[in-house]
């Protein structure tokens, strides 16, 4: 029994009409009457009784009809469930995301994305922004939350969804907690705890090369791939570290936390959303579109900064 010919003789035992079927179907009666006839000889046996004013099912027709009705029904359900993936409704969201994600984003994000889109099933994998790159061309991941802009290129679509800056974290009772100005040159003589320039590449670079702005090199004396390490290092005396503002929404008992002045723009910062550039999953774009929408995405005053294509390349900011 194919799915037409469940359909037919389901509505056929509610019509008990050929005719009255037909056009309940919207087909010729003919051809209703010779699909009816091929599922009979399929099963061995007539589930109709014909007669003058209509038909009515024998035994073995009663007996089949439940069955015919499930394989509509779950037919029906898999057709709704096709059509909400393939519009971002339902289905599974597969999200890589750095650790400094969960600041900001997924607290405002995810409970407005879950009250929207209640059958989209989340999957969510810690990674760094280099593993998650890789697993979102590869097809492994629909969408990353990952570091901008990143130093190798990529064939991902980048767009900023969060603006930030780098601060100081430096060790509670240390002279400069004491300071109410710093700048990065205030941090030349310091040991740094710094991000480990294999997996977070990115933010290694920034800090660097934003230092060499400053006339130093940093001296490093540690290394850690997550902000949360970085910080617990710090609180234990280690050094001083550069990390996403965003990281005073938890914070640690032994940090404190300086803005860095007349530094410029090298130590803005983001998070951008990655998604492959010509496979972007319905439900991903919902999220996307999610993430845009958020209110108070960046520093006051800040402009967003343009979306990017592939290769990571950045477009002017725009006011």
């Amino acid at each position: 029994m194919n799915l037409r010919q469940a359909e037919h003789l389901v509505i056929l035992s509610e019509t008990l009409h050929f005719r009255k079927a037909a056009e309940r179907l919207h087909m010729a009666q003919p051809p209703l009457s010779m699909s009816i006839q091929r599922l009979e000889k399929e099963l061995g046996t007539p589930l109709f009784i014909r007669g003058g004013r209509g038909v009515r099912l024998t035994a073995v027709g009663e007996a089949v009809l439940p069955h015919a009705r499930q394989i509509v029904h779950h037919m029906m359900q898999l057709k709704a469930t096709a059509a909400s993936a393939a519009g971002g409704l339902a289905g599974q969201l597969r999200i890589g995301f750095v650790g400094s994600a969960t600041y900001r984003i997924f607290p405002r994000a995810l409970p407005r994305f879950r009250t929207l889109y209640p059958l989209v099933q989340l999957d969510l994998r810690e990674g760094t922004t280099t593993q998650i790159l890789s697993q979102v061309e590869n097809g492994e991941l629909d969408l990353g939350l990952v570091r901008y802009p990143v130093v190798a290129p990529t064939a991902a679509r980048l767009v900023p969804v969060e603006l930030d800056l780098l601060v100081a974290a430096v060790p509670a009772g240390s002279a400069l907690a004491q300071a109410r100005n710093i700048q990065l040159r205030d941090l030349r003589d310091e040991g740094f705890v710094m991000y480990a320039a294999g997996a977070a590449a990115n933010l290694c670079g920034q800090v660097v090369a934003a230092c060499q702005a400053a006339g130093f090199t940093p001296r490093t004396v540690q290394e850690a791939v997550q902000v949360q390490t970085l910080l617990s290092l710090v609180a234990s005396g280690m050094g001083v570290a550069l990390v996403p503002s965003a990281s005073q929404a938890h914070p640690m008992q032994g940090v404190s936390f300086r803005t860095i002045s007349a530094a410029g723009d090298r130590l803005d910062v983001a998070i951008a959303a990655a998604t492959h550039s010509e496979t972007e999953p319905a439900a991903a774009a919902r999220f996307r579109e999610v993430l845009c929408a958020l209110e108070d995405r960046g520093s006051p005053g800040k402009p967003l900064i343009a979306p990017v294509g592939p290769q990571g390349r950045r477009g002017a900011a725009k006011s």
